[in-house]
């Protein structure tokens, strides 16, 4: 079987800088229904396309298709007294954007300085360009049950 739209496939990757630096390196396989459903980027997809189970792959990713440029509007200061009690540096925190309340970010603590906190709500990999590679562990075919039941239970892309 090779991979193709409306198959569970499952990788191994991890993620490299344009010069080679390990940047992430999955500690699990992932598995993804595949057919630009929007689980995993589009240029990673192509890739895996007619892939069979063992395969690997390479593909190169600028950060506008990767996680996006990185926006200096997403870097806040706020006070700690609004935070969380046991705040520490690296740690995230749920937060939303001021005109959409459903619109949750993500972000993370980056500096502690005297009664204020900074916290970045850009992707870690933000205005990053990436090299992802890997290994096809597994291929099968979703019927129509799978694929509702992943989409409606979907979450973010990677």
């Amino acid at each position: 079987m090779v991979v193709t739209k409306n198959c569970i496939v499952t990788i191994d990757y991890h993620i490299n800088d344009s010069e080679g630096k390990l940047l992430h390196e999955q500690t699990e396989s992932l598995s993804y229904l595949h057919g630009d459903y929007g689980q995993l980027f589009s240029g990673v997809e192509e890739a895996l396309e007619g892939k069979k189970v063992g395969d690997t792959f390479k593909v190169a990713l600028s950060s506008d298709q990767a996680f996006g440029e990185y926006d200096p509007e997403l870097l806040v200061t706020e006070n700690i007294s609004e935070l969380p009690a046991d705040l520490h540096v690296g740690m995230e925190i749920d937060g939303y954007m001021e005109d959409d309340d459903e619109d949750v970010i993500i972000y993370t603590v980056k500096e502690i300085n005297g009664k204020k906190a900074t916290l970045d709500g850009n992707h870690p990999l933000a205005g990053m360009d990436l090299v992802f590679e890997g290994t096809v562990l597994d291929i099968h075919e979703a019927d129509e049950k799978t694929i509702k039941e992943v989409l409606e239970n979907d979450s973010h892309e990677v």
